[in-house]
């Protein structure tokens, strides 16, 4: 039988909340700047049919519609690029901040695991082979995590 040790419980218990609010204030911090970006865009959206619209409406003959419209096209062709870029590049900051604290948080749970294997090694109740095995599931959920961790980072 063994015994529940409340103190490293509560630790547990308190690196875990630390965790899901560090994820948490990521992602709401992910979200404010997809709102930013988001709003950015619809105001100069907004801005730029406006000026389209006036410079349309004051348009004479099919040649100046033409023109025109050739001028407004460009300009929103670069806006939606620079948008797609901001886009990606605040994907790939938040994929970042999360994979890096996932990481922080799996060595914790790998190290402590390993501890435990090697305490419970040491005590003559606990088998060879179940410490053989715990190691080897051990080392199988580093490798996967290593090849996802590499995946992701791609």
């Amino acid at each position: 039988m063994s015994t529940i040790d409340l103190e490293q419980l509560a630790q547990s218990q308190k690196a875990s909340a630390q965790v899901l609010l560090t994820l948490a204030r990521t992602a709401f911090h992910g979200l404010e700047q997809l709102s930013a970006l988001n709003l950015a865009a619809s105001r100069e959206l907004f801005n730029t049919g406006t000026t389209g619209t006036q410079q349309l409406l004051g348009v004479r003959d099919p040649q100046q519609l033409k023109d025109v419209a050739a001028s407004l096209a460009r300009p929103n062709v670069d806006k939606l690029m620079e948008y797609s870029r901001s886009l990606y590049d605040l994907s790939a900051n938040l994929q970042r901040e999360v994979t890096s604290v996932l990481e922080e948080q799996y060595s914790n749970i790998r190290h402590n695991a390993a501890g435990l294997i090697e305490k419970t090694g040491a005590t003559p109740i606990a088998g060879d082979v179940f410490g053989a095995a715990v190691k080897q599931l051990l080392n199988a959920s580093n490798t996967a995590f290593e090849n996802m961790s590499q995946m992701a980072s791609k």
